[in-house]
């Protein structure tokens, strides 16, 4: 019988799935749960519908409720610890009385470019248009009725977080998402604060930033205990009990972090599904670059950041049509098999896949500096259009813009990269998604055994982090010592033809950008 106050429970809501991971005190995986959902496009925004919020957490927790009980005999009644991740950025505002205001705005909105550059300009610090702040401003110039009504703004994972301890609270790299941060300080950048509510004083507001922003932790503080309401919103049935301590919640970022070990600095890795986005944990001041963030780890150090809204979706879709074909001639369409076998289709295609083109932009894109995207494939009437090029040129695209990015990091910046970890999505196929990130980025690159449970693992670990660290032990050498000690990786490097295919596919790409700019003003 496992004693369940000896285990953490990451739970994070990730684009396509809300997932819970349960650890026991080796930080070893032990029962997990799922729920599947999807943003929608209304009125122009990305979002989703707050019902669905409520609904796919409690699926996902009675998932895990179900698996706790097939496989370990007991009734989840308790754990150790819980944390809250979800996907980073955005916009939530609520009124005193806890009424949203406001569609959640998620990471994939393009619609704050005016105020994105404003702030960037005011701040001298770049300010993506995903971020909260940009987010709040845009609403302000927009003359948005509900902004003098705000008491609290704070993201998925806050609102999570919130609900189920009644803390208006956030782990610092989740808050780093929300405004800049001063790493010294382990706090919003004072300066920068005193500049925003100078600039947004003859509104009249009768609140000031950090009225309505959360309160900001760092990994490895306490931030709040279950609530009997808490507990009933996770778990409608009663089963679970109140009085559990939560971890800071945090962002999508920081968990991956964690859960690839990459928290110290020097350290990087690579987060690929929905999205992709590179971190690299760093010491050194950087420039300001539109297409760069500096967010933090989890305990606060800075973290260059190449952040693309588009990764992975148009291979699903391309991969469902595949589906579809394979029913319509009664051939075996398990689509978990299907992306194995395309995904390692690509392995055959040319370097340079062959003179095919795509684009996978569902949404825009701020490294490319588009507001809007529109999904195109193009080719040449002399390419080479195998299964295998189309596979791998779906492939590159994935990884093309956020090469773009970590070009930038790496040229103008100096910043070196040693290795990195890959996890999510694109790298569940072995072999396949390493060696593609490989060749954009020109380093080695490690997927972990445990780097399938991403997220929601990497959460569990920092509530694992909040029970049993020893006083005065940091959190890089928590997970190192440990933690990741004995974790076992795969670790590729990929050879020169496919390194100069990449560069080969990426001077394509570049110089074609205008079609793609073309298909968003036509399409």
């Amino acid at each position: 019988m496992m004693d369940l106050k000896k285990t953490s429970l990451g739970i994070e809501l990730g684009s396509t799935r809300i997932k819970a991971v349960l650890i026991d005190e080796n930080h070893i995986p032990v029962a997990s749960g799922g729920f599947e959902w999807e943003n929608q496009l209304v009125d122009g925004v990305w979002t989703y519908a707050m019902d669905a919020v409520h609904e796919g957490v409690q699926a996902c927790f009675a998932a895990l409720r179900a698996d706790v009980k097939a496989k370990l005999g007991v009734e989840l009644t308790t754990v150790g610890a819980i944390g809250v991740s979800a996907m980073m950025h955005g916009y939530l505002p609520f009124d005193r009385d806890g009424k949203q205001l406001a569609e959640f705005r998620t990471w994939r909105n393009t619609i704050t470019g005016e105020a994105a550059a404003e702030l960037t300009e005011r701040f001298g610090f770049n300010i993506p248009q995903r971020w909260s702040i940009a987010h709040l401003y845009q609403a302000i110039l927009n003359g948005e009725t509900h902004v003098g009504d705000i008491a609290q703004l704070t993201t998925l994972a806050g609102y999570i977080h919130w609900r189920l301890t009644g803390e208006k609270v956030m782990g610092v790299g989740e808050a780093s998402g929300m405004f800049p941060i001063d790493s010294a300080k382990l706090d919003y950048d004072e300066a920068m604060v005193e500049k925003f509510d100078a600039l947004v004083a003859p509104k009249g507001y009768s609140w000031k930033l950090r009225d309505i922003l959360p309160k900001v932790l760092s990994a490895g503080e306490s931030a709040g205990t279950l609530t009997a309401d808490g507990a009933r919103f996770l778990d409608p049935t009663g089963t679970l009990l109140p009085g559990i301590p939560l971890a800071p919640c945090e962002g999508d970022a920081g968990t991956g972090m964690a859960a690839t070990n990459s928290v110290r600095v020097g350290t990087g890795n690579v987060s690929a599904g929905t999205s992709d986005f590179a971190m690299l944990v760093t010491d050194k001041k950087l420039r300001v670059h539109r297409e760069i963030d500096m967010v933090t780890t989890p305990d606060g150090f800075p973290v260059a950041m190449v952040h693309c809204n588009n990764c992975t979706s148009d291979i699903n879709a391309w991969v469902n049509l595949f589906a579809e074909l394979a029913a319509l001639i009664g051939a075996d369409a398990d689509r978990g098999a299907l992306f194995t076998k395309l995904f390692r289709a690509a392995l055959d295609g040319d370097p340079d896949c062959g003179g095919l083109l795509s684009y996978n932009y569902f949404s825009g894109e701020g490294v490319t500096d588009l507001d809007e995207g529109r999904p195109v494939f193009a080719r040449t009437p002399d390419a080479k259009f195998t299964l295998a090029n189309f596979m791998r040129t779906h492939l590159l695209s994935a990884l093309a813009t956020l090469k773009i990015g970590l070009d930038i990091l790496t040229g103008e910046e100096r910043v070196k990269i040693d290795k990195l970890y890959g996890h999510g999505g694109f790298f569940k196929t072995p072999e396949v998604g390493q060696r593609m990130l490989s060749a954009a980025v020109g380093a080695p690159v490690s997927v972990m055994e445990t780097a399938g449970e991403g997220g929601p693992y990497g959460m569990a670990l920092l509530g694992a982090y909040m029970l049993w660290r020893d006083p005065g032990e940091s959190l890089p050498d928590y997970l190192d010592r440990r933690v990741f000690a004995d974790a076992k990786s795969t670790t590729l490097m990929a050879d020169e033809a496919d390194a100069a295919g990449f560069n080969a596919f990426l001077a394509r790409y570049k110089k074609a950008l205008a079609l793609e700019r073309a298909a968003v003003e036509v399409l």
